[in-house]
């Protein structure tokens, strides 16, 4: 049977809750990342099996992902904050090299933006756990098939664009969307 517009709606409305409750579980910097796997995890059920989690399970996952998210959400901010910080003292002349440096820059921003995203992807499938190994599977995934890298990048590139131009208050609503869409990417193109 094909979907309604009221399944639409619904599907429409439990991405946007799912990105608030990310969002307001990444407030204290360390919960980030298990906040990210969590609902990376229930992304993945939703898209396999065409329900949420239950909230008990969902509160589990969040609970044994928080100590090992800590490290990886600390080494996440710091690459994103060193590589962003280079690329504009590069570009503001800060630094010599101008254009022939911030080219390379540039495709290692993007190359690390798409391999997070696959890591997103591949710690959901692992339902929430084991982030070194996802990280592992995503980097393999990269090296098979770099247009997987490319589209993660593509997703992360424009849920940005996207974060710039609404009102901030609907921020938030984007983290689900976003895990979605590389949810949904990742399986397109596996």
């Amino acid at each position: 049977m094909k979907p309604g517009w009221y399944d639409t709606i619904r599907n429409a409305s439990d991405l946007a809750l799912l990105g608030i409750l990310t969002a307001v579980g990444s407030l204290g910097v360390v919960t980030a990342g298990a906040a990210v796997a969590t609902a990376s995890a229930a992304v993945h059920d939703w898209s396999a099996e065409e329900r949420w989690p239950a909230v008990r399970v969902t509160l589990r996952r969040f609970a044994r992902a928080l100590l090992p998210g800590v490290v990886p959400t600390l080494v996440g901010l710091a690459s994103v904050v060193l590589l962003v910080l280079n690329l504009a003292a590069i570009t503001r002349g800060v630094v010599p090299g101008g254009v022939a440096l911030a080219v390379p820059t540039f495709l290692l921003l993007v190359a690390a933006a798409g391999l997070a995203g696959l890591t997103v992807v591949e710690i959901g499938r692992r339902g929430a756990a084991g982030w070194w190994a996802a990280a592992r599977a995503a980097l393999r995934t990269g090296q098979a098939q770099p247009r997987a890298v490319l589209a993660g990048a593509g997703v992360i590139a424009l849920v940005a664009a996207l974060g710039l131009m609404i009102i901030p208050v609907l921020v938030p609503v984007l983290a689900g969307y976003a895990i979605f869409a590389l949810h949904a990417v990742a399986r397109r193109l596996s």
